[in-house]
């Protein structure tokens, strides 16, 4: 039987790794490679004739049946992919930022033409979370998702926990190893994570999460004394992607939390990812493994195009895997009720605590534990305060508050919490 045909857009890293996966399990045929650049060598030979900068040559072959776009972005790669699928040709991606922003148009143009669009590589890299809660969970209902889905992020603060590092010094080492960017915001300021959490939480519900809609907060303001403070109150800091179904609402966010030492995530550490869930059938589940890298990444994308070969030879039609048929309203972040962990730095003077105090149980928020540090160079003191659970709104209108009094010396830390 006929090989089938693949036309590859984007010969960088993960597009080398797929080519050395395909060269070697040979169950396709590479009919192109198209890249700006392809000049430049590549730790894999490949036939030169199958090298263009045209891709149009790619997405107009007859001989190509699936398109596997690698060049990230939003435009062109959303012009190709479109292209790709009205011309009835299957696609795979690892496009996070692109089905996170305009994953509605990209899946029904696939539907409308009877073509598959995958995407296992765009929110894990080689964990299959994608293919397991398509197709494993169907008959689950899962309650909760909590990814630790940065590897850049996560190493960070696994640096700053394990080493004690400073933030900069974390990120410093995370950039001289290839983990982050010289311009690492995407990953820092929880943007990534964000795209991946939309991809999956959106999957996984069957409703249209919008990132507009997504609360996200990054790890910038997490300090080495942050960390520390934690460890005493038996918590590590991780970066964490949420999603909570609470009846027709849906929870959505991205930022850091204090995770109890004993909850599984807690020992995810480095670039490692992990993804936890909780459904009604299934109970607790945790997927585990790196989330980003060469061959991982490759190896997930390689699985699409297998699953999609696997399809056509038993000639099925394509599903509709990526309808968003239920209506899910997105839940407000101040209307939850979490426990928090808040640093003040405050002047070492008496009366300080009781109109913090004050502040806080005027707002309904109830304290669980303080504790006070000895005084600092510059005259102030952190004090620490954890809380019994609060609605979030309280929480921000009562920080605003202690922030304007003249006993505190600079911006107060919010931290929530996950027992």
């Amino acid at each position: 039987m006929k090989k089938v045909g693949v036309g590859l857009i984007g010969f960088g890293t993960i597009g080398t790794g797929l080519i050395k996966i395909i060269q070697q399990e040979k169950q396709v045929e590479l009919k192109h490679i198209a890249d700006l650049d392809i000049t430049t060598p590549r730790s894999v030979k490949v036939d030169k004739a199958l090298l263009t900068t045209d891709v149009s040559k790619v997405l107009n072959d007859p001989s190509v049946d699936i398109i596997v776009e690698l060049i990230g972005g939003i435009q062109p790669a959303k012009k190709f992919i479109l292209t790709a699928l009205k011309n009835k040709k299957h696609v795979v991606t690892a496009n996070k930022a692109l089905l996170a922003t305009h994953g509605d148009e990209i899946f029904q143009t696939a539907k409308d033409n009877n073509v598959y669009i995958k995407f296992e590589a765009s929110v894990a890299g080689g964990i299959p979370i994608i293919k397991a809660v398509r197709d494993s969970f169907r008959s689950s209902d899962i309650t909760s998702v909590l990814g630790i889905v940065n590897g850049t992020s996560n190493f960070i603060l696994s640096r700053m926990s394990l080493d004690g590092q400073t933030f900069s010094a974390a990120l410093k080492d995370a950039q001289g190893l290839g983990y982050a960017e010289t311009d690492a915001s995407l990953d820092i300021d929880g943007v990534d994570s964000a795209h991946k959490i939309a991809i999956l939480s959106s999957i996984i519900y069957r409703t249209r999460v919008d990132m507009g809609h997504i609360y996200v907060e990054g790890i910038r303001h997490i300090t080495l004394e942050d960390i520390q403070y934690a460890e005493e109150l038996g918590y590590v800091i991780k970066p964490l992607a949420i999603a909570n179904r609470d009846g027709n609402k849906l929870d959505v966010r991205v930022h850091p939390v204090l995770i109890s030492k004993e909850h599984l995530l807690s020992s995810v550490s480095d670039v490692y990812n992990a993804i936890y869930l909780r459904g009604d059938s299934i109970g607790e589940m945790m997927f585990y493994g790196l989330g980003a890298g060469q061959m991982p990444t490759a190896n997930a994308v390689y699985s699409d195009i297998i699953d999609i070969v696997g399809k056509m030879s038993a000639k099925s039609n394509v599903m509709d895997d990526y309808s968003f048929t239920n209506r899910l309203d997105i839940k407000e972040t101040s209307e939850n009720r979490l426990r928090y962990y808040i640093r003040f730095s405050a002047v070492d003077k008496p009366g300080v605590l009781a109109k913090i105090s004050g502040i806080l149980g005027r707002s309904k928020i109830s304290i669980a534990s303080v504790i006070q540090k000895d005084r600092k160079q510059s005259g102030a003191v952190p004090i620490i305060m954890m809380t019994h659970e609060a609605e979030e709104k309280n929480i921000h209108s009562a920080i605003r508050g202690i922030d304007k009094l003249d006993i505190i010396k600079s911006k107060s830390i919010i931290i929530r919490v996950k027992d």
